[in-house]
């Protein structure tokens, strides 16, 4: 058996265990030693120890634990449900307000951490009882919270975003910036849809009832004021000085880590427990991320070292498709992927396989990896996987996962609307990046 062919039936037999539930860090690292060995000899040993020292020394990833550790003392404090309280009270005789104060309470979360657990859990939390109470539509109800939720994973800082910079060589500076206006685009598309709907349907999302609307506006605007200025705060606080050059997003993320903390904490809502327990949080997913781009990293410099990503590069360009097409190909096959895998296992193994691709073909990487993120939100709304899912699933067991589902994917057809506009006009993920 040849090399490439070696690297190839690794990467399905990594496919089919991550399939059948194997732990994927384990299994990368297993099936990459494995054929390895078979190709290289003990050498690969000395690859691993290298690969995973790489990872160690970069700094760009040290980020991720600040930016997850933000988000999980945001979750904790309760700051995002004064937000979400004075939204509600704000709108409430419009029709469908829940689901816009939902969406609009999820982009300011993601703005200020990229945790997508975090965020339909909480929105579950604090909007399905409102909607319950209010007669909302369930599946409309379920597809706000959960699409909505989905925003961490684009809107920046995200973790996603700092794991795929390396994985495709783009600062992830440059990436944070490309993603603002197509994050902005999507919250506006999943609130346009809702508000046009409950247009046309008002039993989908009837305005709130008399008892439910605040009796004067002075306190919806101090819950309102409470729940958005911590956030503005962290932003200047890490994004801002992200975008304006000043600051590293690791030198940021600490930053922004210390501007939360205090925020939170006089806030009053933190207790030691809580604090015991985002610090848990986040040792536990900034750990799994981590362990997957070490072992991804030696798995894809051994499948190249075999010349598998190149014999598929070869295979792809022989179609003699123009970029366009070559484009929108890579894009299904991701989009494909993404209702079985997550997004780490995508960013790490499948992206970096069709980069000699996208580079041959001279398809600018910014808006690449920017068309690849919006593309894996599906990941989260996409059955059977779907984590969002189960995520709403386990705050609102009285939801059917039927109706869930129903919900989620008619978001999930406006996320490939917002890819086909991102594909037609690349400034979006462009124009911000060149004042960096």
């Amino acid at each position: 058996m040849s090399d490439p062919i070696l690297g190839l039936v690794g990467l399905g037999v990594l496919f089919v265990a991550i399939f059948i539930g194997f732990p994927i860090a384990f299994t990368l690292g297993a099936i990459a030693l494995g054929i390895g060995y078979i190709a290289l000899g003990p050498v690969v040993f000395d690859l691993a120890v290298l690969q995973t020292q790489s990872v160690m020394q970069d700094t760009v990833l040290a980020s991720v634990p600040f930016f997850l550790f933000m988000g999980f003392l945001l979750e904790q404090s309760g700051l995002m449900q004064r937000l979400f309280t004075g939204v509600q009270l704000l709108l409430g005789g419009l029709r469908g307000s829940l689901y816009l104060a939902v969406v609009i309470t999820a982009t300011v979360f993601a703005a200020a951490t990229g945790i997508v657990g975090s965020a339909v859990t909480l929105l579950g939390v604090m909007a399905s009882p409102s909607m319950k109470a209010s007669g909302y539509d369930v599946r409309m109800s379920a597809g706000a919270i959960t699409a909505g939720g989905t925003l961490g994973i684009l809107i920046p800082p995200s973790v996603m975003l700092i794991v795929m910079g390396p994985a495709v060589g783009v600062p992830a500076t440059d990436l944070f910036a490309a993603a603002v206006l197509p994050g902005l685009m999507l919250s506006g598309l999943f609130a346009a849809w809702c508000l046009v709907r409950c247009w046309i349907n008002p039993a989908l999302g009837p305005a709130l009832p008399p008892e439910m609307r605040a009796k004067s506006l002075g306190p919806v605007l101090v819950d309102l004021a409470i729940g958005v200025a911590p956030v503005i705060v962290v932003l200047l606080s890490t994004l801002g000085v992200i975008l304006a050059g000043i600051a590293t997003p690791t030198d940021a993320g600490a930053v922004g880590c210390v501007a939360t903390f205090i925020l939170t904490t006089l806030s009053g809502r933190l207790t030691v427990a809580k604090v015991k327990h985002s610090i848990r949080s986040t040792l536990e997913i900034s750990s799994m991320i981590l362990m997957l781009v070490a072992a991804s990293n030696l798995f894809g410099s051994i499948f190249a070292r075999l010349g598998s990503a190149e014999f598929i590069a070869n295979m792809v360009t022989s179609l003699q498709l123009p970029p366009w097409m070559m484009l929108v190909l890579i894009l299904f096959i991701i989009f494909l992927l993404g209702w079985p895998l997550e997004w780490v296992p995508i960013v790490l193994i499948v992206v970096p396989i069709f980069l000699p691709v996208v580079k041959a073909a001279g398809i600018d990487l910014i808006w690449f990896a920017t068309l690849v993120a919006v593309t894996l939100q599906t990941a989260w709304l996409s059955p059977p996987v779907a984590l969002s899912a189960y995520f709403l699933k386990g705050v609102v067991p009285e939801w059917r996962i039927q109706d869930i589902y129903a919900g989620m994917l008619q978001f999930l057809f406006l996320q490939v609307i917002a890819v086909i506009i991102l594909l037609m006009f690349p400034a979006l993920a462009t124009w911000l990046p060149t004042f960096n």
